[in-house]
């Protein structure tokens, strides 16, 4: 089942363009590969409105969002997650505009300690070859996709919510009304805000941050992203009746059930391509990678051994597979089980 990615998105950075009759967006301009064109930060409602996804710690960003909300109050921040392209511009606009809660599920996860931790014991595999085609390749697929000198996937340490939401918390405005939906997969603090209609004319919305992006799929990294909260928490918008996603990267995606649909069929095919590879012999990651992501630009296979680590986590834990290291890493050979368990004993 092929994923029904939706591209067309009209930037021009600093401009505030309506969306939909209660909601604008302002993109911030940082497109790289983890962003496509850039962060989209949304207004939601007229004269009391909120904002969701600050967006970078970019000056320029800031201040396109100061004047579209000129002579209106900005009474909430939500934030979906502590990722360095999402949530630092939130202490800037607090300075800018007056000391606006902030509303999330919790700081980052994990410390720089820790995350610094995992990636010494998790470098990448070396490949000459691959990092010579990833240099040559650049960014002349799609210039707007080369790197930009800004913190994208970086963590956002600094960022604490004054207010903590869990799931399925109401959060309350003059114009509007969320149900925050606890999604972790990319990341455990991950939040999608679910906009209530307010009228017949409206449709039930989720703004899904990067647990749902139409323009690509989304990485699910080590140490704190987790495949198996990842599958549930797309099951969590299928269990749903909104009509429309607006994720932070990207145009909204239409139809949202059908695309969802189609990423749970995509992450369980890649889950099987790894059993295929492993049915021929053990492999690392990176091997896997470079047949199972052929059809993918090359600088994108380095983005893409985290996920395939994610699936490898998961079906070293099912008992499924085989890893010659103590926990699964990056550099580690992977072999198929003997006596893997019955599917869903």
């Amino acid at each position: 089942m092929s994923i029904p990615y939706v591209y067309d998105i009209d930037v021009e950075y600093g401009r505030c363009d309506r969306v939909a009759s209660r909601i604008r967006r302002v993109v911030a301009n940082n497109p790289s590969k983890f962003t496509f064109k850039g962060t989209g930060t949304y207004i939601v409602g007229e004269g009391e409105v909120a904002i969701i996804d600050a967006g970078p710690r970019d000056a320029a960003h800031v201040d396109a969002l100061v004047r579209a909300v000129e002579g209106e109050r900005v009474t909430h921040l939500l934030i979906t997650h502590t990722h360095g392209d999402h949530s630092p511009a939130a202490a800037m606009l607090k300075q800018r505009l007056g000391d606006i809660p902030t509303y999330g599920f919790g700081p980052h996860p994990l410390r720089a300690d820790a995350e610094r931790a995992w990636a010494e014991a998790n470098p990448d595999e070396p490949d000459p070859e691959l990092d010579a085609a990833i240099a040559a390749a650049g960014a002349d697929a799609d210039p707007s996709l080369g790197e930009a000198p800004k913190l994208e996937e970086h963590p956002d340490y600094d960022y604490t919510p004054d207010v903590v939401v869990g799931d399925c918390e109401v959060i309350e405005g003059a114009g509007f009304r969320f149900t925050a939906l606890h999604t972790p997969g990319h990341i455990s603090n991950h939040l999608c805000f679910a906009l209530e209609p307010r009228t017949s004319a409206d449709v039930a919305t989720v703004f899904t941050g990067d647990h749902v992006m139409g323009w690509s799929t989304t990485i699910v990294p080590p140490p704190d992203g987790d495949m198996v909260d990842y599958f549930a928490s797309l099951q969590r918008l299928l269990d749903r009746t909104d009509a429309t996603y607006y994720p932070t990267h990207g145009p909204p995606i239409p139809r949202g059930h059908e695309y969802v649909n189609a990423l749970l069929a995509h992450r369980r095919e890649r889950e099987a391509q790894v059993l295929e590879q492993l049915a021929a012999g053990p492999r690392t990651i990176l091997t896997m990678v470079k047949v199972m992501y052929a059809d993918v630009r090359v600088e994108l296979h380095r983005p893409a051994t985290r996920s395939v680590l994610s699936h490898l986590v998961k079906l070293v834990d099912e008992g499924r597979v085989l890893c010659d290291t103590v926990i699964p890493t990056l550099r580690s050979t992977y072999s198929l089980a003997p006596n893997p368990p019955l599917a869903g004993g």
